[in-house]
């Protein structure tokens, strides 16, 4: 299904039908929105874009930086309406409100803006950086809109008896609170807090005397404001309504998804919902792949490594394994892995459970125990349909990893995870499993262990000198350092007080070898391995962490809280 601007301008004989999907396609190589890409390869000006968009809306394209707009224009919308939406409201009466976009938007998002407005919407068409500099100009920082929410949240339930009077045992009064539109918007400002934070995972939490809404935010949790827990039950729901889950069924855990476009980017939200004593803890997972680069040379792998498994995956059969704890960015280097050797001569396909990232040209296979559909049994189907190159998300059982290395003995690359401590646990895991070691030996080609550490910010990052204790921790002498100076991070807005902005990987790759598999034969424990492994120049992850502090990018406590 084509993108609706490439549609029109399909219809509208700019394009055609080839040139449309060669656009799409370079478009999601890219992370860029369909509108940039028409305008940056002149195929029309932006001017030209927006009059095309509103000639098929019936409406028109307006100078929006021209136009004198009136406070109680810009106060008919919530800041969190026009930020989740980038709309900005230009008209209003007592029927209608005018909205200045940028971009198509769903007719289901018209309808739920209408709804949650209570008001019919009329759009109209503005370059995007007029309605991008309007919204920063009247609603200010997003943190402000929070506590805003919150009380109007609180004179909602007041002033509205369904809401107030809604009976967690009453479905239809429960179903109607979810649906009303301080809920709705209150919902909408919490995703849209979590994807412009870059959180990872949202957590909504009822306890008996208190409401906990939180973000995992560089793998540590934040806590936004939350309103009275009088209102969980109904914000819950609402979350439950989006992903299409049973809102009367409370007993048992329940999961989802919900895709929705937040901020002008497509979002995909993995919801699980868990009973607990005071009612159920949501926990939604957010997928914005439009905030992830799969390009291994974004990866943050040390040159000397980046170069051993940029030859190592070209190879025409072998295992290759990525290991490390939940959140450490496995499935991220696996497919920016993946991407990289995706060729046009090369069958990829990948069982994953769920599928997290959607790439062009790799056949991507979602697991279901639950239906029977299991790794063991997906890769045995594998086998049948000619690959090349095959993912399995995780090796759990001796089963799954036969099958693997069944394929890389009869001509095929299997790229996989598996929960250790460290490169070399990978191998020692294996045996434990009860794989026959002259197996393992002669298909493993690589082990990349890996663990994610939050980097200082840049905006308040401070040097100082360290002292013989912060040295000993980390078995550092005064002459090794240089003279160079450790970094902290302070605390700001940028960061929200943390002092830390963004991660970056610590890895350790452990290459087989002909010392290394004589030591696998023997069934050689994880500490022999590992040190034969920096005899033969294998970097551990604590010296790459270590590496780390002295480039100025991370703390000493983050490298001795991941390694």
């Amino acid at each position: 299904m084509l993108d609706p601007i490439l549609q029109l301008l399909v219809q509208n004989g700019y394009l055609d039908e080839a040139s449309a999907k060669d656009l799409a396609d370079i478009a999601k190589t890219e992370m860029k929105p369909i509108r940039q890409l028409v305008v940056d390869q002149e195929i029309l000006t932006e001017e030209d874009l927006l009059g095309l968009m509103a000639a098929d809306q019936n409406t028109e394209a307006i100078d929006l930086a021209g136009m004198t707009i009136e406070t109680d224009v810009t106060e008919a919308i919530p800041a969190s309406t026009a930020r989740m939406y980038n709309v900005f409201p230009v008209e209003v009466d007592d029927d209608t409100i005018t909205l200045a976009t940028f971009d198509l938007i769903d007719p289901r998002i018209s309808d739920e803006m209408q709804f949650s407005l209570g008001k019919a919407v009329r759009l109209v068409f503005a370059p995007e950086k007029d309605v991008m500099d309007r919204i920063a100009q009247y609603y200010g920082d997003s943190n402000d809109s929070v506590a805003d929410m919150i009380k109007q949240l609180g004179e909602g339930m007041s002033d509205d008896d369904e809401l107030a009077s809604a009976n967690s045992n009453d479905i239809a009064s429960m179903e109607s609170a979810a649906n009303s539109s301080a809920i709705i918007r209150f919902v909408n400002l919490v995703l849209y807090q979590g994807v412009v934070d870059r959180a990872a995972d949202i957590h909504i939490e009822p306890f008996e005397h208190d409401f906990k809404i939180r973000y995992r935010v560089d793998g540590a949790l934040y806590e936004m404001k939350a309103p009275d827990v009088k209102m969980a039950p109904a914000i819950i729901s609402r979350i439950k309504i989006l992903a299409n889950l049973n809102i009367s069924e409370r007993r048992i855990p329940q999961d989802g998804r919900i895709a929705l476009t937040v901020a002008g980017r497509p979002v995909d939200l993995r919801v699980s919902c868990l009973p607990t004593t005071h009612g159920e803890s949501v926990v939604m997972r957010i997928l914005d792949q439009s905030a992830t680069s799969l390009d291994l040379e974004n990866v943050g792998l040390p040159e000397d490594v980046y170069e051993q498994i940029t030859l190592d995956i070209e190879k025409p059969n072998g295992i290759f394994i990525v290991t490390g704890p939940t959140g450490s960015g496995k499935t991220t280097t696996l497919y920016s892995i993946l991407r990289r050797i995706n060729q046009i001569d090369t069958k990829l396909l990948t069982a994953e459970e769920p599928v997290e990232y959607n790439v062009d040209g790799i056949v991507q296979v979602p697991i279901d125990a639950k239906a029977g559909n299991t790794f063991a049994k997906v890769l045995r189907a594998f086998l049948r349909q000619d690959p090349d190159v095959m993912m399995i998300g995780e090796i759990r059982d001796l089963e799954t990893a036969e099958i693997a290395i069944q394929a890389a003995l009869t001509g095929h690359f299997v790229f996989s995870t598996l929960h250790t401590n460290d490169a070399a646990g990978a191998v020692t895991r294996f045996v434990d499993m009860n794989v026959a070691p002259y197996l393992l030996s002669s298909t493993l080609e690589g082990v990349l262990g890996q663990r994610l550490v939050r980097t200082c910010c840049v905006e308040c990052k401070q040097g100082y000198e360290p002292d013989d204790e912060t040295l000993e921790r980390i078995e550092l002498t005064r002459d090794q350092i240089g003279g160079r100076p450790f970094y902290y991070g302070k605390g700001c807005k940028t960061c929200n007080g943390t002092g830390y902005k963004g991660r970056k990987a610590v890895v350790e790759y452990l290459r087989m070898s002909n010392p290394l598999r004589e030591l696998v034969n023997n069934r050689a424990p994880t500490l022999i391995l590992r040190e034969k492994a920096r005899e033969l120049g294998m970097r551990t992850m604590r010296e790459h962490g270590i590496q780390a502090i002295l480039d100025g990018y991370t703390t000493v406590d983050e490298v001795l809280r991941y390694t």
